[in-house]
């Protein structure tokens, strides 16, 4: 996994695996998810977009499989 560089007010971190899909996203409030088959144009669009957080909420978080964390 790679980290991804994101400005936002409630995610720190993000990182990704092309080779999987996998991503993980990491919370100014300590906590962690981890979601799989996430496209790369989808971490994209979210670390590029006006609000991360608000694109994780309506586009990553209801379309992905969460897988722990």
């Amino acid at each position: 996994m790679h980290e991804v560089p994101v400005k936002s007010r409630i995610i720190q971190n993000v990182y990704f695996s092309q080779e999987d899909g996998r991503l993980r996203i990491c919370f100014r409030n300590g906590q962690e998810r981890l979601f799989e088959g996430v496209p790369v144009d989808d971490v994209s669009t979210m670390v590029t977009a006006p609000s991360p957080g608000q694109y994780y909420i309506d586009r990553i978080r209801t379309r992905y499989r969460r897988i722990a964390a």
